[in-house]
């Protein structure tokens, strides 16, 4: 559409106009979100430091490297909302009305924020390209260091620890570090095991832990003791005196598994390119698909924003949110299917975007009620060959 020189001006000025309020309500929506997201990632990393024995020196590191990992999903949603609500208010104040009597309608404003979605497209896929692969991979040499692969890295001297969900209750009364990085030696052994339904108490006078070089399952090897299967008063009660006596505490398939994942995940992006694994190019379209979201949910945040001045107050928020928890969910559950291969990788989480793009078209033609004027001529279109089919 083309516009009267004398408009140009104004309609510059309403781009600036519009900018402002959503760069404003973008910033208010981020501290909000990011206070409630950031502080209850602060208590968790908090809790797993006191369970498991995270230096503090640690602490913050960990706490960061979070923080960089939750930016953009928070940035995304942030902006969205921001847009609805924006949008939204030029409505409630009838702003819009008159810019609509300009010629200005939902186009004109998609192309107004422009230069601020694009300046979030590029930011956050900066974000999910490099800084947050690189944060998840310093978190996990931080973890590797700390946890040296065992939540028995740290046991404490003199004092009954639970362990596996309370299934295993161990004690020391003497702890010494170890000739290697996260070793412990330990004397004067008490274990408390229940496995399959079954109590097995075992005392030994030694113990250290160490992994097997094959395998990868972390040990403890008890050194003098006893291991009693069942309780004092059982019939069935077992009682087995040994001289070594290894007790599997890490399965070492399960954590090459978890190995595997993380060490996806924070693997470089243009590695992730040249792989031809499913969890590498589902990890790749995972990355990509969080920037294109914010390319599609600015559209959408247009067409939600517009309403009424006797609408509904922020119903529109409300029903964006909806929107961006499926969305993401959407985007999740394909990333799994890749995964498994269930899915091709072309269709890969590509389907989840084509799909939203469809929906955002087909309200879009409900908005400007073009709906019902596009089924009528495909009725028209279908009667008019079965009439001549039927000549």
């Amino acid at each position: 559409m083309k516009f009267p020189s004398f408009l140009k001006s104004q309609n510059t000025i309403i781009a600036k106009y519009l900018m402002r309020n959503v760069l404003v309500m973008l910033s208010a929506v981020f501290i909000i979100i990011g206070l409630v997201v950031f502080g209850n990632q602060l208590v968790l990393v908090i809790n797993q430091s006191l369970k498991e024995g995270i230096p503090v020196s640690d602490l913050l590191p960990l706490i960061s490297f979070k923080m960089i990992r939750d930016v953009p999903l928070i940035l995304s949603l942030s902006l969205f909302l921001a847009i609805i609500l924006s949008v939204s208010r030029l409505y409630k104040d009838s702003e819009a009305i008159v810019m609509n009597s300009l010629g200005l309608g939902d186009k004109q404003f998609m192309l107004f924020i422009q230069p601020i979605v694009i300046a979030i497209f590029i930011f956050i896929l900066f974000l999910t390209t490099y800084a947050v692969p690189w944060s998840k991979h310093q978190r996990n040499m931080v973890m590797d260091r700390t946890e040296n692969a065992s939540e028995f890295s740290f046991i404490k001297e003199g004092e009954f620890q639970e362990f596996k969900d309370g299934d295993v209750v161990f004690y020391a009364s003497k702890v010494k570090a170890g000739r290697e990085l996260g070793q412990q030696e330990m004397e004067e052994i008490f274990i408390y095991t229940l496995s399959n339904d079954e109590s097995i108490i075992t005392l030994a006078k030694q113990a250290n832990k160490y992994t097997d070089g094959i395998t990868k399952s972390v040990y403890l090897r008890l050194k003098d003791g006893t291991r009693y299967h069942g309780f004092p008063g059982d019939t069935n009660k077992k009682i087995l005196n040994f001289d070594l006596y290894d007790l599997k505490i890490i399965d070492g398939d399960k954590e090459k598994t978890k190995d595997t994942i993380v060490k996806v995940e924070g693997q470089d992006t243009f590695d992730l390119f040249r792989s031809d694994g499913l969890k590498e190019i589902s990890e790749l379209q995972w990355r990509l698909s969080q920037p294109i979201s914010v390319l599609v949910l600015s559209i959408f945040g247009i067409l939600l924003g517009k309403s009424s001045p006797r609408g509904g107050k922020n119903l529109g928020v409300l029903f964006g949110v909806v929107v961006f928890i499926l969305y993401n969910n959407a985007l999740l559950v394909a990333k799994s299917n890749l995964e498994q291969g269930s899915v091709h990788p072309i269709v890969g989480l590509w389907w989840v975007h084509l799909l939203m793009v469809l929906i955002i078209f087909i309200f879009y033609l409900y908005r400007h009620r073009k709906f019902g004027y596009y089924l009528d001529k495909i009725a028209d279109r279908f009667f008019s060959k079965e009439e001549a089919n039927a000549k």
